[in-house]
């Protein structure tokens, strides 16, 4: 076995006021701003109505006769995705790319004759639709005997799996372009270090020994508030924590992914189309993930023919047309503010949200604010808060003003926010 442990790729903290705090490394940043993705579940479940492969399924039945990456990608963009995640390998061990470790894949089905590659398709169609691409690869693998992060039920049969999984990684990092994310589901009892280190320098990772980001907690689609981006090092197994380890004094900086169904499963099934989520649910996710500082990566379902039902097509794009209407034109934005700062409007307005944004590449150093909007001459708090860390957005209904402002209460040295907008009450269509 694979015994040497490779550390993850993560900033060293800076001292501020005699503290050590965290700060994201460039790859980081850059995902940080990427704020939505598009997860993609695809596998012989989608045959079965089941989350979980029963590996009863003849692969002689797997044929998308239909499958479409690219509208794949064009669901993705329509929602306002900025990146897809395919899972190549879920926990069931079926492979959707031309692989010759394991005879549970795309090439023994009749789809394109046994040639087709469908992560080479998702490669292809995030290219043209510029969309950043990830990767998922099940470390459980039901079809070669492992369990949960990796680990073969029988002990002498561990090495052989991990030379396996290896390969496996080592073919989806070097044969499908750049990756920006490589998750691991369940976590990676093995080190894979030298692979990701070689192979996949730009992305993030999801768990497992070389995590760079984390999952949130839960699969709802929401982050806790506050959503500390920093972890203390050493507080428990690297690759196990959640949001409810958010540490604004951690020494490393650790961000939330929030992962969620547009349906009530992972996988496409027959009995489940009135689980179609509303877009009130969906716009509730965002607020709690992305308003609460965290990414949202909300997942499209493919049926058997390869295609994304069109009604779950159409409610992701409710949701991004809903985003574009609500925060594509702002009353009023001041970027790169050190202190206190007041935006002017133009006379009494209607506001409906307050967006604030941290520059986070110096770490989260504000600790406390309050915002207060004037009131027929008189200046009144509406909401207070603790982190602000990549993206802070506030709610309002009832709330007209002709100035607000934001109030840095507590904060460590020399804080800065990267953006404080201000944007219209727009009722609900």
């Amino acid at each position: 076995m694979f015994q040497r442990t490779h550390p993850p790729k993560l900033a060293s903290p800076i001292e501020v006021d005699g503290r050590r705090i965290a700060i994201p490394t460039k790859v980081q940043y850059k995902w940080h701003d990427m704020e939505i993705g598009t997860f993609i579940h695809f596998a012989p479940n989608t045959w079965q109505d089941s989350e979980g492969d029963t590996l009863k399924t003849p692969l002689s039945e797997l044929n998308p006769e239909r499958l479409d990456t690219d509208q794949w990608a064009r669901a993705a963009k329509a929602m306002g995705a900025k990146y897809l995640v395919f899972v190549a390998k879920h926990q069931g061990g079926f492979c959707w790319w031309q692989t010759d470790t394991t005879d549970y894949s795309v090439k023994n089905t009749p789809w394109k004759g046994g040639k087709g590659d469908v992560m080479k398709d998702v490669s292809a169609s995030c290219k043209k639709h510029g969309l950043g691409l990830g990767v998922y690869l099940s470390p459980r693998d039901d079809y070669h005997g492992a369990n949960v992060g990796g680990r073969a039920k029988d002990p002498a049969k561990q090495a052989d799996y991990e030379r396996l999984y290896r390969r496996q990684l080592t073919e989806l990092l070097s044969n499908y372009g750049d990756m920006m994310e490589v998750w691991f589901d369940g976590s990676l009892v093995f080190d894979v270090g030298d692979i990701l280190e070689k192979h996949a320098p730009n992305a993030v990772i999801f768990q497992g020994p070389q995590a760079t980001i984390r999952w949130v907690g839960n699969e709802d689609g929401y982050a806790p508030y506050p959503a500390w981006n920093s972890v203390r090092s050493g507080a428990k197994k690297w690759g196990d924590y959640t949001a409810a380890d958010g540490d604004p004094d951690g020494d490393r900086w650790l961000p939330n992914e929030c992962d969620a169904r547009i349906r009530n499963t992972w996988f496409w099934r027959t009995d489940n189309e009135k689980t179609l989520k509303s877009l009130d649910a969906l716009m509730e996710m965002y607020y709690r993930s992305v308003g609460h500082g965290a990414v949202f990566l909300l997942n499209h379902t493919p049926d058997p023919t390869g295609l994304i039902p069109e009604a779950d097509f159409k409610r992701g794009e409710e949701m991004g047309n809903e985003i574009k209407r609500l925060f594509s034109i702002p009353l009023a934005t001041k970027q790169g503010a050190r202190t206190d700062e007041t935006l002017l409007l133009r006379g009494k307005t209607p506001i409906g949200h307050i967006v604030l944004m941290e520059e986070i590449a110096r770490g989260e150093r504000v600790r406390r604010y309050a915002l207060e909007a004037r009131v027929n001459g008189q200046w009144q708090t509406i909401a207070e808060g603790s982190a602000i860390g990549h993206k802070r957005i506030h709610r309002f209904e009832n709330l007209e003003a002709d100035a607000v402002r934001v109030r840095l209460v507590e904060t460590l040295s020399d804080p800065m926010l990267r953006l404080i907008q201000a944007h219209p009450f727009l009722p609900k269509r």
